[in-house]
């Protein structure tokens, strides 16, 4: 039985997720196709993807595919109530429920486990964490699933090289149709448009630290250079150090980025990239923001035992002042800020990645059993397929090899 905050939502759900169907015709398409051939029937899958209008229309088309659906959030702050209230009223599993505490994020998703799934998609990793720990006894049915993020991807294939992986899940984050658009801009518009929205303040002029300059950090760099930011970008990678220059970027560490910024936006995916030492030397009334997965990225701990007092200051930002008077700004609690304090990224993008998920555990049903334990590439099949489905969604052709174009670019002669 669902568990969501309050059902008398659910009409003003339903129609968030009626709004995001009509700009997602990708997934539209494979509905139309899986809803014909009923791919999952008699299946039971189990997503715990951020609870907002796109993920619930995902769960609609795999419910329409036959499975028995059963959804969960992801990040205790991504859920919307009203969209977690809406799905459960279209018959769809909903065990989602904004701002709980992380005990009670964990009995929602062993709720979400409880069916035994045959399947999942994960986000993050914490179904897969629970599968493979206290938990393991509701694999017992599990085929494989898919992961959605970077941050997930990483935890899986350090599980698979540790021998710790009990079943094949696919690499949904690098397919080409998630991270070329939902990484670089998704991300980049999402994260501006949430803190934009939070801040209500100006980004032209400031001075923006960027770190990470993966796919993610990229958008959000780029984002930010074209509304008129000057724009730092902190990195590990001496590649992707270069292109943030070539891009126009100043490249700089942490340390030295620190006394400068005004706006910090972390997108890397790993732990304490903002610290003690950085905080006592910001700006006064500079803002911290985190688009990485988990709350680590900036270390709210150390801040908030520097700070004589914390304090809120608008809705999803919080106050810390330290013993010289200096305020520093934290956003969504460190949290994910474009989905914790905004909507998450456009329906248009998410229709690619919600399209991969669908053909990924489509591709898992049908050959999942044979495969070893591992975290296995989406097929090239897969995005040439979704790139196809969008196109025609939004009206759009391209050129087509002639046969002789074909010979030329198959031979060494002019």
């Amino acid at each position: 039985m669902s568990i969501v905050k309050d059902m008398s939502l659910a009409e003003y759900g339903r129609m968030k997720i009626a709004w995001v169907r009509d700009f997602m015709p990708a997934l539209g398409a494979i509905r139309e196709r899986m809803e014909r051939e009923k791919p999952f029937a008699g299946m039971k899958i189990t997503m715990s993807i951020h609870m907002e209008a796109k993920t619930a229309y995902l769960a609609t088309c795999l419910q329409a595919a036959g499975a028995e659906v059963h959804a969960t959030g992801c990040n205790p702050l991504s859920t919307q109530d009203d969209v977690a209230a809406g799905l459960a009223s279209l018959g769809v599993e909903t065990y989602a429920v904004h701002g709980v505490s992380a005990e009670a994020y964990k009995k929602l998703l062993v709720a979400a486990l409880s069916c035994h799934p045959d399947l999942i998609i994960d986000d993050g990793g914490d179904l897969v964490d629970l599968l493979t720990g206290e938990y393991k006894h509701l694999a017992d049915r599990l085929i494989g699933g898919g992961e959605e993020t970077t941050t997930g991807i990483h935890r899986l294939k350090a599980r698979a090289k540790a021998g710790l992986l009990p079943f094949p899940m696919m690499n949904v984050n690098d397919a080409k149709c998630k991270h070329y658009y939902d990484n670089k801009y998704g991300t980049g518009q999402s994260v501006w448009d949430a803190i934009m929205h939070t801040t209500n303040l100006l980004v032209a002029g400031k001075t923006v630290v960027v770190a990470g300059y993966g796919w993610c950090g990229r958008g959000v760099a780029m984002r930010a250079k074209g509304m008129g930011a000057n724009v730092i970008v902190t990195e590990i990678d001496p590649i992707k150090a270069l292109e943030a220059s070539m891009e126009g970027m100043r490249v700089m560490p942490m340390d030295q980025a620190a006394p400068l910024g005004d706006l910090f936006i972390t997108v890397t995916g790993c732990r304490d990239v903002i610290t003690a030492r950085h905080f006592a030397v910001m700006k006064n009334n500079a803002f911290l923001a985190n688009a990485g997965h988990f709350n680590v990225e900036v270390n709210g701990e150390e801040l908030a035992r520097m700070a004589v007092r914390v304090f809120p200051r608008r809705q999803e930002i919080m106050g810390y002042e330290l013993p010289d008077g200096r305020v520093l700004n934290l956003l969504a609690e460190g949290r994910l800020v474009n989905l914790a304090s905004g909507n998450g990224h456009p329906a248009e993008i998410m229709d690619m990645s919600f399209s991969i998920q669908a053909l990924a555990l489509e591709y898992m049903k049908q050959h999942g059993r044979s495969l070893p334990p591992d975290v296995y590439e989406i097929p090239a099949s897969i995005d040439d397929a979704v790139s196809a489905y969008k196109l025609r969604g939004i009206g759009m052709e391209i050129d087509k090899l002639t046969p002789e174009q074909e010979a030329y670019l198959a031979g060494w002669e002019v």
